[in-house]
């Protein structure tokens, strides 16, 4: 039952979503309106706002890396194990992508997916973001670097950490990140997704 309780609460503070914050303190229009419709830090930096792309971004992987943090230093106290980590991690990830206050319409999940890592592993996490930034760097594809980094994140995870239930919630995460990203994937092939900064670039 307690497990369920922490699952929960997870599931809500996922459920948060910093775009919409951030487009309410900026005065920006619902980034579900405009772009690729997608509320995300990549879709609200389409506003030329980079303060408010900035505080999203912070923001979806702030509650990613909360909930991990959470958990780690509760779940002792109320007897749980190692599981309990897992289900808030998966939870928290599964509350940005299907958040319950937007109807179940939320995000690609790349940036909780970050603060998640960071939260299981400071390594792990450093690794994926390099793995972002390097393809970023090279392409210019923001979701080349996110697919790229969904794919070698669980190496990353059974190298760092073996198999267990953490490895297996990452290695969930990731194939959920992917498969959010099937749109991108389509565009990637067909020569037609666009670059970072490019108006029509699609969201992560």
């Amino acid at each position: 039952m307690t497990l369920l309780v922490f699952g929960f609460l997870a599931y809500l503070l996922g459920s948060v979503s910093f775009a919409l914050i951030a487009s309410w303190i900026f005065n920006l229009p619902d980034p579900r309106s405009y772009g690729s419709k997608n509320p995300g830090a990549t879709n609200v930096l389409r506003t030329g706002k980079k303060a408010a792309a900035v505080f999203t971004l912070a923001g979806d992987a702030g509650k990613g890396w909360l909930a991990v943090f959470l958990a780690q230093y509760y779940a002792p106290l109320w007897g749980l194990g190692d599981e309990s980590i897992a289900v808030v991690a998966m939870s928290v990830f599964l509350g940005h992508v299907f958040p319950v206050f937007l109807r179940f319409q939320g995000g690609k999940g790349v940036a909780t997916a970050v603060g998640v890592l960071l939260g299981l592993n400071l390594w792990i996490g450093l690794m994926a973001i390099a793995t972002w930034m390097l393809v970023a760097i090279i392409w210019r594809i923001s979701s080349l670097s996110a697919i790229v980094a969904a794919i070698l994140t669980p190496v990353y995870t059974v190298g760092m950490l073996g198999f267990g239930n953490n490895t297996f919630a990452v290695l969930l995460m990731s194939l959920i990140l992917i498969w959010r990203h099937q749109s991108n994937i389509v565009n990637l092939l067909t020569g037609k997704e666009g670059r970072i900064n490019e108006k029509k670039s699609s969201d992560s």
